[in-house]
Parts: C-alpha cells; sequence; structure tokens
C-alpha cells in the first residue's frame, strides 16, 4: 500500500461530507498524515430573482463568513485530536478547487463525500466526486 502523507478532504457540510472527514481523520491518524479541508464556496444566489428581488449588499459576505466560521471549527475539531491541519476556502467550480488544491499540496490521497445520484437526478445534477476523479493528480476515496 502506498504511504499516506498528505490528504486532501472535500466538505459541503452535508452529512455526506461529514463521513469522508471522519475517513480522513482515521487515515491521518493511521499513517501521520497532514489534512487540508477544501470548500469551493459557491454564493448562495438564486440564478432568477422573481418579483426583481433585491439582496442586501451584505448578503455574500455574511455567507461567506458563516462558511468560514464552518470551517474554522472542522479544521479546530481536527487539530484537536493532534492532527495537523490547514483549511482552504475556494472558488467554484468545486471539482477545479480539489483537484488544484490536491496539486499545490503534492496531496497522496483526496478524500470526499459522494451522494450517489443516479438517473435523471445525476445527469441535471452532476457528479463532483466523478469530476474530481478525472481531474485530480492522485487518487480519490469516495465516502458514501
Amino acid at each position: 500500500m502506498q504511504e499516506i502523507r498528505r490528504l486532501v478532504v472535500a466538505v459541503d457540510f452535508s452529512e455526506h461530507s461529514h463521513r469522508a472527514v471522519e475517513a480522513a481523520r482515521y487515515l491521518a491518524e493511521k499513517f501521520a498524515a497532514e489534512i487540508d479541508v477544501v470548500h469551493a464556496f459557491e454564493a448562495p444566489v438564486p440564478p432568477v430573482t422573481p418579483y426583481e428581488l433585491v439582496l442586501p449588499d451584505n448578503f455574500i459576505a455574511e455567507a461567506r463568513e458563516a462558511v468560514l466560521r464552518e470551517l474554522d471549527g472542522l479544521t479546530r475539531d481536527l487539530a484537536a485530536s493532534g492532527l495537523v491541519v490547514r483549511s482552504h476556502l475556494r472558488d467554484p467550480p468545486a471539482h477545479v478547487a480539489i483537484a488544484a488544491l490536491a496539486e499545490e499540496t503534492a496531496a497522496d490521497l483526496v478524500v470526499m463525500g459522494t451522494r450517489g445520484n443516479t438517473g435523471l437526478k445525476h445527469v441535471l445534477l452532476g457528479s463532483v466526486a466523478e469530476r474530481t476523479l478525472r481531474h485530480a493528480p492522485c487518487s480519490v476515496l469516495t465516502v458514501k
């Protein structure tokens, strides 16, 4: 088995990514590896604003700050286990952000959750995990 020294774990704060974080924690403890946690922040703005809805000027900034707080809490939780952890907030698309960080950090493994959508949902929503598999410079472990 390849030695794992550096992990990238992708998070979207869903239950699926929570499982991926736990898998990354296990692997990091087993191999004494470092973890880079990454989230690709996509502004929660609807593509069409009905009735000329105007969002407050600070809406996106506040959403970004909320994501940074979540990311910071997750990083502190992992570091409390004695792990070396860094967090990264990147711009979308997520698969590009994840693959780029894996390359920049010379990661040995990307760990990420997957929803396992099939059929029409998969066609319409796509799969960040599948796209990451195609672009990542290293192996990708998906956690259901």
